[in-house]
């Protein structure tokens, strides 16, 4: 995806970023958004079963780059496929795998993050790890989703670093637990709205009343527009946002991949719909999903009741489905854990300076003061 860049702050072997205070996440800075509760993790690692995985690469003022993993279970993937559904809501960019997806609404390997040119060497890694698998000795045919957001500004992109091993190393590393955010794995090199961004999280867990379901959601952040928090247009107010002036020929492109995760039985199709909302929460951060956006989403149930094993596909099987009624607080709860998860990249993201240029970290001493009466 062109026009959406990023960097990071590291000019020699010992890292500058490693001298930075670590920053807050956008909650335990005081910001919160939305009106449903966050999981105890606010992380996509909320739902049970999920693991993610990430490979930062060694970093320097030409590379920065890396690759995030997603794993919907820890079995074997490609023979206990998840139901998935998959919206690309502006296709200025590239989705490996996102046409069989769409086709067979299913997901049978990892969900793997990394920049535009590296795409390949994500889907040789996925395809490389299911083969190897057991019980897999037999395939012949594998789907790797592979997502992506050009990091081209503060990453050497044309030097295509991630390697095969890189990408294989984030899916065996994949844990549940804490989601490490900011500018690490397939956010080391993003930019969002002109600040530092990266790859955030967070999760909302609905109460018993409206089913008890959790919703968690990982952005790869990379894209432009108005920054806008909690209701207050802060990039307004910093001075700093697309159209400000053409002469700058600031341009308000960009990229956003977005992965849900549920544990709600839903067929592939009210997945779908999930996914859809999830730009919802896009559009709250100041998004204008211009031209030379690529904005994707996709979202997975890890619903043992509706997991596709073998013994289902080779037979006519009856599976649990969430009726269409009861649907509607799982959008509410994707619209606010995707903006909430953009609003961590941002706020855990330190100052890089890379390839092309420089990406500053947002400026909390600045920002939170003009939240105060949003809080």
């Amino acid at each position: 995806m062109r026009h959406a860049f990023a960097a990071l702050l590291i000019l020699s072997a010992a890292p500058v970023l490693a001298q930075e205070a670590p920053r807050p996440r956008a909650r335990e800075a005081g910001v919160t958004v939305g009106i449903l509760q966050p999981g105890p993790l606010n992380a996509i690692t909320d739902v049970a079963g999920v693991k993610v995985g990430q490979v930062t690469l060694p970093r320097s003022k030409d590379v920065n780059t890396g690759v995030t993993a997603i794993l919907p279970h820890a079995g074997n993937l490609f023979q206990d496929k998840v139901p998935a559904g998959f919206v690309a809501y502006n296709a200025f960019g590239k989705f490996m795998g996102s046409t069989q997806v769409a086709e067979l609404g299913e997901i049978e390997t990892p969900i793997l993050l990394t920049n535009t040119l590296n795409v390949a060497e994500a889907g040789a890694a996925s395809v490389e790890w299911t083969l190897a698998q057991a019980g897999n000795e037999e395939v012949r045919s594998v789907n790797a989703v592979v997502g992506e957001t050009n990091d081209g500004m503060l990453n050497d992109i044309r030097g295509r670093h991630v390697t095969i091993a890189d990408a294989r190393r984030a899916i065996e590393s994949a844990k549940a637990g804490p989601v490490e955010e900011g500018g690490v794995g397939a956010g080391t090199g993003t930019v969002a709205f002109g600040f530092k961004a990266g790859i955030g999280t967070s999760s909302r867990k609905l109460p018993a009343s409206l089913g008890g379901w959790t919703v968690g959601v990982l952005v790869q952040a990379n894209y432009g527009g108005v920054l806008t928090i909690a209701g207050v247009p802060v990039g307004v107010k910093l001075g700093r946002y697309d159209y400000r002036q053409q002469v700058e020929e600031k341009k308000a492109d960009g990229s956003v991949v977005i992965v849900i995760a549920t544990d709600a039985p839903l067929s592939d199709r009210n997945l779908r719909r999930v996914a859809e909302r999830a730009f919802g929460g896009i559009a709250r951060t100041g998004s204008s999903f211009s031209n030379g956006s690529g904005d994707y989403a996709i979202a997975f149930s890890t619903s043992d009741a509706v997991r596709r094993t073998a013994a289902k596909r080779n037979a006519v099987a009856a599976v649990d489905d969430l009726p269409n009624d009861r649907i509607s607080p799982l959008f509410q709860a994707t619209i606010e854990a995707t903006e909430e998860a953009v609003l961590n990249a941002l706020f855990k993201a330190q100052t890089v300076v890379g390839n092309r240029g420089t990406a500053e970290a947002l400026p909390l001493d600045k920002v939170l003061p003009m939240l105060k009466d949003a809080r």
